[in-house]
């Protein structure tokens, strides 16, 4: 599917009167004159495949037909000198299947001639927010500077209308995904293979971020987590400057984006190449409960559901192991859900208490956190719903706690 189609499904899901507006976004300074690495925004990518900064798109439906145009900014041979090639008509044609191409300057005078000579009655921004403390995204504050000079017409959430379009991937988002996971365990065996005590836990994230990039992997899907011992019982611990002592382990949860699509896996290894006794038993029991929520995957169920899976399998073996007494404890060594959707986005869109459908890739990520230990483990894959079942996408990147003591013992 391309992203034509991609279009095509948001038209056919809005009403008639409705406009649709989307920025790519803008650079964004960091001090002086240096900038943030550039992030598009994934409504205005997953509907016009393109990733370059300043660029708007914009359509029209009324009457029952739709037409639509994208703005990008002129060449200016001067700024070219600095930062390189700025996107043409005809590549952006190309790679979005919009045919028809204007410049930025443009903008303002096609926005006005349609809310002067069509009936509008609401228009899309990609409204959405995070969290309370967030700056404002461009997108919105763009929306507002529309809402106070065309008061009359409703505000309606790009993102929540393309939430629906977006949880389901078609075979070519699925086929990038596949990619991404791929480079992420030939990344992870790269790891496997340079592994050992005294090293820093950066060292670990460059060997891994070295490998993807060498591929063609030219971003993570997210700042890469090497936490070893007591790090390893953070969930989001992204600072990867301790050392690796001997008898720790390491906890990897990254992903390579390929396509400005994304993978997300978890493993945990041994600093040494072998498990001790106690970090066996606790892997196993994560393992298993991994390998539960990929038995129980399909159609029909939703994240909740999983993650009431993933629980029962650790509150029971916890329980075994003499941590906690009562299976709803699990709580004290479990703190986060075994799922979200992948896409786009790591945590890619989709609305809570959706139920899974063919199509969907989501993560499969159990894990305990012992502090008293230091030692935390999570196992995560990719699933993809298929219309009986799962498959697991990540199923090559060796989990078997003998396989990975055997990989690392031959130094592959």
């Amino acid at each position: 599917m391309s992203v034509s189609e991609h279009r095509k499904k948001l038209y056919d899901s809005i009403p008639d009167g409705s406009m649709v507006i989307c920025h790519a976004g803008i650079p964004v300074h960091t001090n002086e004159d240096d900038y943030y690495g550039f992030e598009v925004n994934s409504q205005f990518f997953y509907l016009t495949g393109l990733e370059r900064e300043s660029m708007i798109f914009m359509a029209v439906k009324t009457g029952g037909k739709t037409s639509e145009t994208l703005f990008i900014e002129e060449a200016d041979p001067l700024a070219e000198r600095w930062t390189g090639k700025m996107p043409t008509k005809d590549g952006a044609r190309s790679v979005s299947g919009i045919e028809q191409i204007r410049y930025t300057t443009d903008y303002p005078s096609a926005v006005g001639r349609y809310m002067s000579r069509c009936r509008i009655e609401r228009v899309y921004f990609d409204l959405y927010r995070c969290g309370e403390s967030d700056l404002p995204d461009y997108n919105a504050v763009k929306a507002r500077e529309f809402e106070d000079k065309y008061p009359a017409v409703t505000l309606c959430d790009l993102h929540a209308a393309c939430v629906p379009l977006r949880e389901v991937k078609d075979g070519d988002e699925i086929e990038l995904v596949r990619r991404a996971v791929d480079i992420t365990r030939r990344g992870l065996e790269y790891v496997m293979k340079t592994l050992k005590p005294g090293m820093m836990e950066y060292e670990a994230q460059a060997d891994f971020e070295y490998t993807c990039r060498r591929l063609g992997a030219v971003k993570q899907a997210f700042g890469t987590i090497a936490g070893s011992g007591k790090n390893g019982c953070m969930m989001h611990y992204v600072t990867n400057r301790d050392e690796i002592r001997d008898g720790s382990l390491l906890l990897l949860d990254l992903g390579a984006k390929y396509g400005n699509y994304c993978s997300d896996i978890t493993r945990t290894y041994p600093a040494s190449g072998r498990f001790s006794p106690r970090q066996r038993q606790i892997y196993d029991l994560v393992l298993k409960a991994n390998i539960a929520v990929a038995q129980t995957a399909r159609p029909g169920l939703t994240l909740r559901d999983l993650n009431d899976t993933a629980k029962k399998v650790l509150g029971e073996g916890l329980v075994g192991l003499g941590l906690i007494e009562r299976e709803e404890d699990v709580g004290k060594y479990y703190m986060h859900s075994v799922s979200h959707s992948i896409g786009i986005d790591v945590h890619d869109a989709d609305f809570s208490g959706d139920v899974l459908r063919p199509g969907w890739i989501i993560s499969d990520e159990p894990g305990l956190y012992i502090d008293e230990e230091e030692t935390g483990i999570r196992i995560e894959d990719d699933l993809l719903i298929t219309e009986d079942g799962c498959e697991v996408l990540s199923r090559d990147i060796i989990k078997d706690p003998d396989e990975i003591e055997r990989f690392m013992s031959r130094g592959e």
